[in-house]
């Protein structure tokens, strides 16, 4: 147990959310902590963006305590607490994996398929994923509770699995795009025995479901630390399970020049989160995906004598769709960013109408900001580039960089309601 004078955690920097929450359920006669991220990020220093709360009440016994939360999930059930914008996330003690139960399943592989038997605070330090996101904040003494070595693990910020390491990857392997992530946005180091299976088993995430590959794309590359995150995942030949064409298409970069436009484009992202600009997936994938387009289509321009644009955009749909397999991308994202690439081939024409037409597209600043990051592999003309980044700045009214134009919802003329239609 680490006493309060012997660690930086106040109230203070904890949301009155999650107070509120630790304090009801502690006078229902429940055990009940801030655990994980929030603990771990409040002992680096840091503003966490949320809050999670461990204890010994079952899902059913915390939602009868707060009218304002709901159950969720069926493999690990949880309980959200809402507060206006701000989600409690309670989840109830669990015993560890290997545990007995009905509510415990795995497959062939050793996944966890449900994870539902109830434990004990020390049971459920054992069955968390890292050291460091295993500690327990009490408020009946302020004191962190530490059951794993988390606490000397965070001083010396290196990034410990709980167990065995194969077996807890085996159970969710997930959990090697997190060490990826944790070490990238910490930048901790990743402890030997954790890190030497990642490679061998980095073949377990081709059986988890795109669309939670999804959601931890987001966390990997929208959350301000993308580059660091990509060099990690690049490290442990993780890219290859997540984005399969990007990774072939960087197998034959002799020069670097593709590494370099990717991790350009990825460090401009981090700036532009450091910076509280906007940001979109489609942007990424966009960027991820060119190569492997642009290389496709060409072969449909010499195979099936398709124009530019056409190879384009049947290129475009075709590795959409496989990398969808991968990542469940939303077609509120797919569909626009295959837009931004089937534009590529108009910024070859620079004059008339045409020119004109394309600065007043919606889509033309990320198109824009796509075109001028092909010009690392060498495939714009500068005297083009300069010509487009001229007409852009000049726009009226002005672009947004990493987004659409923003330009003023054209008016409807009113009918006149006495004019007759005969």
């Amino acid at each position: 147990m680490i006493a309060r004078s012997d660690h930086c955690i106040s109230r203070k920097d904890i949301s009155n959310a999650a107070l509120k929450v630790l304090y009801r359920l502690r006078d229902g006669g429940y055990e009940a902590y801030l655990v994980g991220g929030g603990v771990r990020d409040l002992l680096l220093g840091g503003n966490p963006k949320d809050f999670d709360v461990a204890t010994s009440a079952t899902p059913e016994e915390v939602h009868k305590l707060f009218n304002n939360s709901r159950l969720i999930g069926r493999r690990f059930r949880l309980v959200h607490v809402r507060f206006g914008r701000e989600i409690i996330e309670v989840a109830t003690f669990r015993a560890p994996a290997g545990s007995d139960g009905d509510d415990h399943q795995v497959a062939e592989e050793g996944r966890v398929l449900r994870d539902n038997v109830w434990g004990t605070v020390e049971d459920d330090a054992l069955r968390r994923d890292f050291t460091v996101n295993s500690l327990f904040y009490g408020i009946e003494d302020f004191a962190i509770r530490d059951y794993v070595g988390g606490f000397a693990d965070m001083e010396a910020r290196q990034l410990r699995l709980i167990g065995d390491p194969e077996q807890r990857y085996r159970e969710d392997p997930v959990r090697m795009l997190r060490a990826a992530r944790f070490a990238a946005k910490l930048d901790f180091t990743i402890e030997a025995a954790t890190a030497e299976p990642i490679s061998r088993l980095a073949h377990l995430l081709d059986n988890i479901p795109p669309a939670r590959l999804w959601d931890e794309f987001g966390k990997l590359f929208q959350s301000g630390y993308a580059l660091a995150s990509w060099r990690q995942l690049q490290y442990y030949d993780l890219t290859h399970h997540l984005f399969p064409l990007t990774a072939m298409w960087l197998n034959n970069d002799a020069d670097g020049t593709r590494a370099h436009y990717i991790e350009q484009s990825l460090s401009n992202t981090d700036q532009r989160v450091a910076e509280g600009k906007p940001i979109t997936p489609m942007f990424l994938f966009a960027v991820l995906l060119w190569g492997p387009v642009s290389g496709r289509a060409r072969q449909l321009m010499n195979d099936e004598n398709m124009s530019a644009v056409q190879a384009l955009v049947a290129a475009g749909a075709e590795l959409t769709g496989m990398q969808c397999g991968r990542i469940a991308i939303p077609k509120r994202f797919s569909f626009p960013m295959r837009e931004i690439l089937q534009m590529q081939p108009r910024f070859e024409r620079r004059k008339g109408k045409r020119a004109q037409a394309l600065l007043a597209h919606r889509r033309f600043r990320a198109a824009y900001d796509l075109y001028v990051l092909r010009g690392l592999l060498g495939e714009v003309p500068p005297e083009d580039l300069d010509w487009w980044t001229e007409a852009q700045a000049n726009a009226n009214p002005p672009l947004q960089p990493g987004g659409e134009s923003r330009r003023p919802p054209r008016r409807r003329r009113r009918r006149n309601p006495r004019k007759s239609k005969e």
